[in-house]
């Protein structure tokens, strides 16, 4: 009870200070405007429409036949798509770095397979962060030129077969009528359409999809919107951390040590209003997100398909914040200091974490260097959840890494916490 009474009145003090209302809210709106403005104005001035068709990589283990080389023609003239051709091992790299979002490769000895009637199968490998409607897009048009192709093949087959027959015995000539000859070729062009020669599978490898953290192409508008809750959310902890500092300074800790509050009831109810603040800060910049960017023509924010685990991971990432608050609190002896160790560990994990660009799109060095920074996890988390559609079961591990630094800040910094 005491611990609220302390968290209502700081509450209260923190909206009589407009500046820290400025940093906390009207802030990240700014440079969420502005970076996704840039985005925009770059996506608009690089993007020239002369060819809108999807581009499907296509390596072709069996080039130079006819077959492969029918099949490539009849996906080109399908219209909406342009087969690129990739050596396997270039390809193959370029998926698994998430360069490429797709291959469909065609087999050696697809067409001997094809003209001796053989089953043969294309497989069509997915990056885990390729686009479901480009997917959907060509699925049908790669299937729809195979059924083509394979209906070619078997009617030709069929003719042959009929001319052999008679070759070998003149005497059935009479036998083998023209509504025979119908009959034969419609049986062929049904069995064409149920069991084609050629089929196409689908995959995506489960090594790849867990290798693969970085995303295929890049969404600016949800990053951007996610990357800078992410950071102004963490560099709440400044406030936190200047708070506390601030009261411990005018002898408030003191004064109300000598109350009947225990010291844990006094540090959960300076905690306490830090929480609620993050907290209010995402609802903040998600919900005007989603209302101001599309009033903007910038396009619409996705809360993703599971809007509980956004809810958790959001709580999960204030906590963290708050915790670090309190670290830095506890770390810090003067005022200059808690502006100053702020300051410079936030932004620049801030920028290790993916805040800015896509870790993917950093040196490799600082790749790894963001793992060890809350913001990474929460980036990844967000990201996950708003553009790559995953659920709750899809950020365990950032959410678990997100509790663990929680934990450790709030240890270290209960530890070291001094009251007077």
């Amino acid at each position: 009870m005491n611990a609220l009474i302390i968290a209502r009145k700081d509450l209260t003090v923190f909206l009589k200070d407009r500046g820290a209302v400025v940093n906390l809210f009207i802030l990240p709106l700014v440079f969420i405007l502005l970076f996704v403005g840039l985005w925009r104005s770059a996506n608009i001035s690089v993007a020239a429409p002369t060819d809108k068709r999807i581009d499907l990589p296509v390596v072709n283990l069996d080039r130079g036949s006819a077959a492969s080389t029918a099949l490539i023609d009849e996906i080109n003239r399908a219209g909406g798509v342009r087969v690129v051709l990739y050596e396997e091992s270039a390809a193959r790299s370029a998926l698994a770095q998430g360069n490429l979002s797709r291959i469909l490769t065609i087999p050696a000895g697809f067409s001997a397979d094809m003209a001796a009637g053989s089953r043969v199968t294309l497989r069509h490998s997915l990056h885990p962060d390729a686009s479901q409607t480009a997917t959907e897009a060509l699925a049908r048009v790669i299937n729809g030129a195979t059924r083509d192709l394979s209906f070619q093949t078997q009617l030709l087959a069929a003719l042959q077969q009929m001319a052999d027959m008679q070759a070998a015995s003149p005497e059935a000539v009479q036998a083998l009528r023209a509504e025979r000859l119908i009959a034969q070729a419609q049986s062929q062009m049904k069995q064409a359409k149920t069991v084609p020669l050629v089929a196409v599978e689908q995959v995506a490898p489960e090594s790849m999809r867990a290798a693969a953290n970085q995303p295929a192409q890049f969404a600016g508008l949800q990053y951007y919107v996610a990357g800078f809750t992410v950071l102004f959310v963490f560099l709440a902890a400044q406030t936190t951390a200047q708070m506390i500092h601030a009261e411990k300074k005018q002898g408030s800790f003191r004064r109300l040590l000598a109350a009947p509050i225990s010291r844990p009831a006094l540090l959960l109810g300076k905690i306490i209003p830090s929480l609620v603040t993050t907290l209010t800060q995402i609802a903040v910049m998600f919900g005007v997100s989603v209302f101001l960017l599309p009033l903007l023509g910038w396009g619409q924010v996705s809360f993703g398909r599971d809007p509980l685990a956004l809810v958790l991971v959001s709580v999960v990432i204030a906590l963290c914040s708050t915790s670090l608050g309190v670290l830095v609190s506890a770390l810090a002896r003067t005022e200059a200091q808690v502006g100053g160790i702020s300051s410079g560990i936030l932004w620049i994990a801030g920028v290790v974490g993916g805040s800015f660009v896509p870790t993917f799109m950093l040196p490799g060095v600082l790749q790894s260097l963001g793992k060890f920074v809350p913001h990474y996890w929460a980036n990844q988390a967000y990201y996950d959840l708003l553009v790559r559609g995953k659920d709750l079961r899809g950020v365990t591990t950032s959410i678990v890494a997100l509790l663990a630094f929680a934990v450790l800040f709030a240890a270290v910094g209960l530890w070291r916490f001094e009251y007077d």
